[in-house]
């Protein structure tokens, strides 16, 4: 059966707008798949990420147009003034930190995705306990001043998906829509370039006028962006590697180990930050 999708409201504000007496806010919510919020943007910095499940989140403006998907282990950090949009891939326990511009990172004007360490799931966990009481003004201090630091040295992941604009040429949107939508179809410029009606050279030069990069860098992304998910479902390494147009499950797995820095089996059935169910 199809799934419905639904448009979730974004709700009161703010009991969760950060100041300066209060720099870090967490909001949590339990997110059903298929669920999305429209594009929307806050004055304050965003960190994104689920303690378990597995969301996208498409970064339009003021940027170039970024699609990133987001596993447990990994966080997109949203720049103060973009313009964003959420979906729901898996069932996610959605965890967002909104951050005050006074005390954003240095670089906290760029969006980009980042890895989440255990101490950094902790310290949300502390800040918003499910629950329990929350921190009082002294222990809130000590564990904002930490959030910060973790987020300011987190390390930083070149992961996400360009997309075109809405003034691009037609032949490239169409082209990355089509990639995205089944990665797997062909696994070179040349064999999309026949279903395209555009030569070759001429969408060579398209991606890179409109990305700085060649197809098949793009493509990795936007297989990474297609193979997570269906990882996080539990498929196996093998069926999504046929998925994604890999010929052998070594060439998949050597590709998504040096982009994730974990093997695509690491992910299986891992829609959670602790790791993978129990059978």
């Amino acid at each position: 059966m199809a799934r419905t999708s639904q448009v979730a409201p974004l709700g009161d504000m703010d009991p969760f707008a950060p100041n300066p007496a209060h720099p870090v806010r967490v909001r949590a919510r339990n997110m059903p798949a298929d669920t999305h919020f429209e594009p929307h943007r806050h004055a304050w910095g965003q960190l994104a990420y689920c303690a378990s499940g597995v969301i996208q989140v498409s970064v339009v403006a003021p940027v170039a147009p970024t699609a990133y998907i987001v596993p447990p282990s990994r966080a997109v950090w949203i720049a103060p003034g973009a313009l964003h949009a959420i979906a729901v891939l898996e069932a996610a326990a959605f965890r967002t930190l909104y951050i005050d511009p006074g005390v954003v990172p240095a670089d906290g004007a760029v969006c980009r995705v980042m890895a989440v360490t255990p101490l950094l799931r902790e310290l949300v966990s502390a800040l918003d306990p499910v629950g329990g009481t929350p921190p009082g003004p002294a222990r809130e201090a000590a564990l904002t001043a930490l959030v910060l630091d973790e987020i300011g040295k987190a390390e930083r992941l070149a992961l996400g998906v360009p997309l075109p604009g809405a003034d691009s040429d037609k032949r490239l949107r169409a082209l990355c829509q089509a990639v995205l939508d089944a990665p797997g179809r062909h696994a070179t410029l040349h064999d999309w370039a026949t279903d395209s009606g555009a030569s070759e050279r001429t969408l060579a030069r398209l991606f890179h006028a409109q990305f700085g990069m060649g197809f098949a860098q793009w493509r990795r992304q936007a297989v990474l962006a297609h193979a997570l998910p269906r990882l996080a479902r539990g498929e196996s390494v093998g069926q999504v590697a046929t998925a994604s147009g890999y010929a052998s499950e070594s060439a998949f797995s050597a590709m998504f180990k040096a982009a994730m820095g974990q093997p695509p089996s690491w992910f299986i059935g891992r829609n959670d930050a602790h790791g993978p169910p129990s059978a």
